[in-house]
């Protein structure tokens, strides 16, 4: 995450902020299952199987899944989209947010979930490197363990600032899942078309950046 630059870093912070947003959203549609944070769900997953509750183990299973399947179809996209893969991952991301959104709209709830957790398992293509995550941005524990890194580093004398940048991505995930509990609260799920419109933002962004990995 150090060689990259303050322009890319300010795309991964707006992303982390997305992914929190859509996964408090998804949290509390859910009642405690998420459409980002597979961690999560695994737990889960493995509570419902020792406990033998069907529904539970469907649900948590099928998210991981969805999410999975998500990143698969990002990184054909950013595969075949080649040096524009930034906002070409970033407009199907936009898409699968729009479709969700106007599923609840039509009461398709089933659906509009689904479409949250490829959404999210798309994002995770966004920054990517011969095939590897250069930059994880709907999961913090790896984050933290770098900053972590980084404050021991300054304290051996390296670098004072560097574990601030994994800090900010931190940072913008608690901020938007802050903004995604607070806007459910007010219009519930319908909030997913203001994810959907700063997901187009992003896009739009990305293709007017000179992004490289």
């Amino acid at each position: 995450m150090m060689r990259y630059d303050r322009r890319t870093i300010g795309l991964a912070v707006g992303l982390t902020c997305l992914a929190g947003y859509v996964d408090a959203l998804g949290f509390i549609s859910l009642g405690g299952f998420f459409v980002s944070f597979m961690t999560g769900n695994t737990t889960r997953l493995g509570i419902e199987l020792a406990n033998g509750h069907l529904g539970g183990i469907a649900l948590a299973g099928g998210i991981i899944m969805l999410f999975v399947g998500g990143v698969v179809l990002g990184s054909l996209v950013g595969h075949f989209a080649r040096a524009k893969r930034h906002a070409a991952v970033l407009a199907a991301l936009t898409a699968c947010l729009f479709i969700a959104a106007l599923s609840d709209r039509l009461g398709e709830a089933d659906i509009s979930i689904a479409m949250l957790a490829i959404a999210m398992g798309m994002e995770n293509s966004v920054f990517q490197r011969d095939g590897e995550v250069t930059i994880g941005l709907t999961y913090m524990t790896g984050t933290l363990v770098k900053m972590g890194q980084r404050i021991a580093g300054a304290l051996l004398g390296g670098s004072r600032l560097a574990w601030l940048r994994h800090f900010t991505l931190w940072l913008g995930l608690l901020s938007g899942a802050v903004a995604g509990a607070l806007a459910h609260n007010m219009i519930g799920l319908d909030a997913i078309w203001l994810a959907a419109a700063f997901s187009a933002l992003l896009a739009l962004a990305a293709s007017r950046l000179l992004l490289t990995d």
